[in-house]
């Protein structure tokens, strides 16, 4: 059986980590969930009061930069599934 991972160093310092992806995709990912989370809330929302995400501008883009990280970061995205 054959492995096809590539291993690649971590960023030894400050500035070459904020110019690699291990810090740029999950910053992404967050903010573009983050974005969609509050454009869900703006466009569809639940103006009732009674949805506990959908009611709230924080909520939802908190809920969606969250959504935006975990799908991002999932070990099925890395294809360790």
């Amino acid at each position: 059986m054959e492995n096809n991972c590539e291993v690649k160093p971590r960023p030894g310092t400050i500035k070459e980590f904020f110019k690699s992806w291990y810090f740029w995709r999950p910053f992404l990912s967050v903010t573009i969930g983050a974005l969609a989370g509050f454009s869900y809330y703006y466009f569809v929302g639940c103006t009732s009061g009674t949805c506990a995400i959908t009611s709230s501008p924080y909520m939802s883009t908190f809920w969606g930069g969250m959504m935006g990280f975990f799908v991002v970061n999932s070990p099925c995205a890395r294809g360790r599934c």
